[in-house]
């Protein structure tokens, strides 16, 4: 993929929330967000940049120039329309990071000082908001490399006879197939690896902390998760994982084996791994299809959750 790039036409500032935001030569960004900016803080929306390309479309609509900083952007930017940018995705400079934490926001119409004067905002449709990752002194001559955000999946299947290539996994195949007709429409860039391993309790526990280790954003096990006497994740997950997630499993077993008994016998698991989701999935393919098209569901909402970003 081609690198992408942002310049930076101007930096601006306000000590009052909803008023327009005056330029400066440069800003200085803590871990809170812009030094003597009023949205500076411990929470998702330190820094707000707007594209030049998307004030000058407005211009057009409203019939008059508009000042760099009147919509209350802290960087403005000239490359592309940065509201096209993802939730995680990041801008650097240097050392600087920023990470993408928001697209728009809610508009507060009569009660903001920029609406009442410029009669109408952008901010809520095309300006986007991030935190700082890492600080550092940012310049009008500064240039921000946007680098989208790749989730990246690790794949374990459980099974002696796959494994000993007695048959060919499917399970695991499946699950990378899912993941990347999930994530890719959405704009995401996906990343996986996969592994087949025998059931043996301490395989899988070096499989699982080496995954830990190398930060993949979801780990997948398929298999081992019924009644056998060969089968092990559930034991070695639950003491894996720093806490669980119950609830979508439940309603997955529930659903299913509302129609086919059988499958309220998985014992499948869903939990949290320091930042990364864990889920232990049955070892058929019907049995992936159905996990994932829930999953997928609360994969989105629980990234924003373990990062500490307030969607509601």
């Amino acid at each position: 993929m081609d690198k992408k790039f942002i310049k930076i036409v101007s930096l601006n500032i306000s000590e009052k929330k909803g008023t327009i935001k005056k330029p400066v030569e440069e800003i200085v960004l803590t871990p809170e967000g812009i030094r003597g900016d009023a949205h500076a803080g411990k929470w998702h929306r330190q820094v707000s940049l707007l594209a030049d390309e998307s004030i000058k479309s407005f211009e057009g609509r409203l019939g008059r120039p508009i000042k760099y900083g009147e919509f209350a952007e802290n960087i403005t930017t000239q490359g592309f329309e940065v509201h096209k940018t993802r939730p995680f995705d990041r801008f650097v400079c240097n050392d600087i990071e920023l990470e993408v934490t928001q697209i728009g926001k809610k508009c507060h119409g009569d009660n903001c000082e920029i609406f009442q004067q410029a009669g109408s905002c952008i901010m809520p449709t095309e300006g986007i908001f991030c935190r700082v990752v890492k600080p550092g002194k940012l310049t009008t001559e500064s240039v921000l490399e946007y680098v989208p955000k790749t989730f990246r999946i690790k794949v374990i299947t459980l099974s002696d006879r796959a494994f000993e290539g007695i048959y060919n996994d499917k399970s695991g195949p499946l699950i990378e197939k899912l993941s990347k007709d999930w994530f890719n429409p959405k704009g995401y860039l996906c990343e996986t690896n996969r592994t087949v391993i025998p059931d043996e309790t301490t395989v899988l526990e070096k499989e699982l902390t080496l995954a830990a280790g190398q930060n993949f954003d979801i780990i997948y096990t398929t298999g081992s998760t019924g009644i056998g006497p060969r089968d092990i994740a559930p034991r070695v997950i639950s003491e894996f994982i720093d806490f669980e997630i119950p609830g979508i499993i439940d309603m997955i077993r529930l659903k299913y084996g509302a129609e086919k008994p059988n499958a309220l016998l998985s014992r499948s698991q869903a939990g949290v791994k320091n930042k990364t989701l864990v889920f232990s999935l049955p070892g058929s393919t019907k049995a992936v299809h159905e996990y994932l098209s829930e999953i997928h569901q609360i994969v989105m909402h629980s990234f924003l959750m373990l990062h500490s970003i307030d969607s509601h």
